[in-house]
């Protein structure tokens, strides 16, 4: 069931994923944004509650946010570059 959350100020969807999963609360895909700005997760009505108090703490580890999205945009994941760097 998709319901809807407070966007946090910083989101790593992947991240968030992550830390709904050590809770035990299962996402059927990252948060989907909407076009008025609402998040939105697909998870289980029963979780809701749990869900909330993780979203509300939820801070993106931004700096790894941004290496990763920006080797991403040109094809490289974090491992490649250090293979390539010979690290």
């Amino acid at each position: 069931m998709n319901i809807q959350f407070k966007q946090p100020k910083t989101l790593d969807g992947k991240q968030l994923i992550d830390e709904l999963a050590a809770a035990g609360v299962v996402a059927a895909d990252v948060p989907n944004i909407d076009a008025e700005g609402n998040m939105w997760i697909d998870i289980d009505e029963k979780d809701e509650t749990k869900a909330r108090a993780i979203v509300d703490a939820h801070i993106a580890n931004t700096v790894s946010l941004t290496i990763e999205n920006k080797l991403a945009s040109v094809g490289l994941s974090v491992a490649e570059l250090k293979e390539a760097l010979g690290l």
